[in-house]
């Protein structure tokens, strides 16, 4: 490993939500953290470098087209998912990711089981596919809301001890996609509720934002506290050592960046993805058609530019 990778898993080491642990948010991650990086300037060149470094392995990733990545972000409203996504993302190659968002089930949805719908927009191999918000709604919202549980038509006698079936399954599906190659990096963007509410009003004050705001975000704000309790169980049942949780502090927006694109980056650092080999046949096909395009070279042309760089 070397110095900079190092340091890229030092830094992301205080947001992992160690697997087994009994998590309390309030207790346990601060909305408002940012360890040694003390100024956005700082930071920003710190996102920067972290951007370039994506574009690399995303690029190994796609040639090697063995394993995928799966990165599931998970927030209350206005934590910052959509910037996120954004400014991380920026460098990489549109051509290998892929973004899904997921609202409320359809009704053909409903008539399959929960975690199907996800199933159809995972990555391919090579990909990086991304969830804004995923599969943990089912054990978030729909905890905070029970009453939605009525529209997936369960069958009689299956709501006793549904929490801790859900999240075995939910652990069980993501182990079955990591022995498969898809690789799944789970980020819990952690606000506080005082930013929050500034975030809200930065909504409502400046026009070009208003499209933001949703009247539906205040009445969920209500449920609080259900969310933080809704939230501390997820993280301690389904932090995996095949799939962990990373609580992102989410107040300082460039903070966030910098830290859930470290976490991206150490996983494809984890795989260290590369280009693929060219064998002897394929090395001297090449070398007999790199012969007839320098012999096409027109006069006074260099025949190969790249050979005498």
């Amino acid at each position: 490993m070397t110095s900079r990778e190092r340091r890229i898993a030092d830094f992301i080491e205080p947001f992992r939500v160690e697997p087994g642990s009994k998590v309390k948010l309030s207790r346990d991650f601060q909305p408002d953290f940012r360890g040694t990086i003390r100024s956005k300037k700082r930071g920003r060149k710190l996102l920067d470098q972290g951007i370039d470094l994506l574009a690399e392995y995303q690029s190994r990733l796609y040639a090697q087209h063995t394993h995928g990545v799966l990165v599931v972000l998970q927030a209350l409203d206005a934590g910052g998912k959509d910037g996120t996504i954004r400014h991380v993302m920026t460098g990489v190659n549109p051509q290998g990711v892929s973004v899904n968002g997921f609202k409320v089930p359809s009704s053909e949805e409903l008539d399959h089981d929960y975690l199907w719908r996800y199933g159809l927009r995972l990555p391919a191999r090579g990909e990086i596919g991304i969830f804004n918000r995923s599969h943990y709604e089912e054990v978030l919202v729909v905890r905070v809301h029970p009453e939605l549980l009525d529209r997936q038509r369960l069958p009689q006698g299956t709501r006793q001890g549904l929490w801790r079936r859900r999240y075995r399954e939910i652990n069980e599906w993501e182990r079955t996609l990591t022995d498969n190659g898809i690789k799944i990096v789970k980020l819990f963007l952690n606000l506080s509720r005082e930013e929050q509410r500034i975030r809200f009003l930065r909504r409502i004050d400046l026009r070009d934002h208003n499209w933001k705001f949703s009247a539906a975000d205040i009445r969920e704000r209500e449920y609080w506290d259900d969310y933080q309790r809704a939230f501390s169980r997820m993280l301690s049942n389904t932090s995996t050592e095949w799939a962990p949780w990373y609580v992102i502090p989410a107040d300082r927006k460039w903070y966030a960046r910098i830290a859930a694109g470290a976490v991206i980056a150490n996983t494809l650092i984890e795989i260290d993805p590369r280009y693929p080999k060219v064998g002897k046949d394929a090395r001297r096909s090449l070398q007999e058609i790199k012969a007839v395009l320098e012999s096409q070279a027109p006069e006074g042309a260099a025949a190969d530019p790249f050979a005498q760089a």
